[in-house]
């Protein structure tokens, strides 16, 4: 997929996602090469280093989608509003106490919690202090995931009943 390409597949993703909250559905590896799904809130944000916009999300430190992506940092996320949903698959890069972002201070990742979690929640949190305390406490981590391959349903499907077969 061209660069336009992705840009409008990341739009369309930032746009379902804010419908629902951010509510997306990541899949990421086991071990035995099994899928491992969860739902996180996500969002479209510009990469802390490069710029670049990716989509972001914030897992826990004891969340089993991080040791799948430190062992295979390859996922899908998927963004749904009504019948309408497109999915990013990407390799992802982690930044938290425990994975460290090349070009990324160790100092910065506070700040870069709450950017993903406003990418992904929208608005602010009321109490960074104690958002940032928790997330430090809890040793969360941002996963960024660089796009690969963007892919959706056709743009009309809101329209479609969910007795229509495709």
């Amino acid at each position: 997929m061209s660069r336009e390409g992705h840009a409008a597949g990341l739009e369309r993703a930032r746009n379902l996602g804010s419908k629902e909250n951010g509510l997306a559905v990541v899949v990421t590896s086991r071990p035995d090469g099994s899928p491992q799904a969860s739902v996180v809130n996500a969002g479209v944000l510009d990469h802390p280093v490069s710029r670049e916009p990716v989509v972001g999300f914030v897992a826990r430190g004891g969340a089993r989608k991080l040791p799948n992506l430190r062992r295979r940092p390859r996922l899908t996320v998927v963004f749904r509003s009504g019948w309408e949903w497109v999915a990013v698959e990407g390799d992802a890069e982690l930044a938290g106490p425990d994975d460290f972002l090349d070009g990324l201070d160790a100092a910065e990742v506070p700040r870069l919690l709450r950017t993903v979690y406003a990418a992904a929640v929208g608005g602010t949190a009321d109490d960074w202090a104690e958002l940032d305390e928790v997330m430090a406490a809890e040793r969360h981590t941002a996963v960024l995931v660089r796009a690969v391959r963007i892919y959706s349903n056709p743009a009309d499907a809101s329209v479609r009943s969910r007795d229509e077969k495709w």
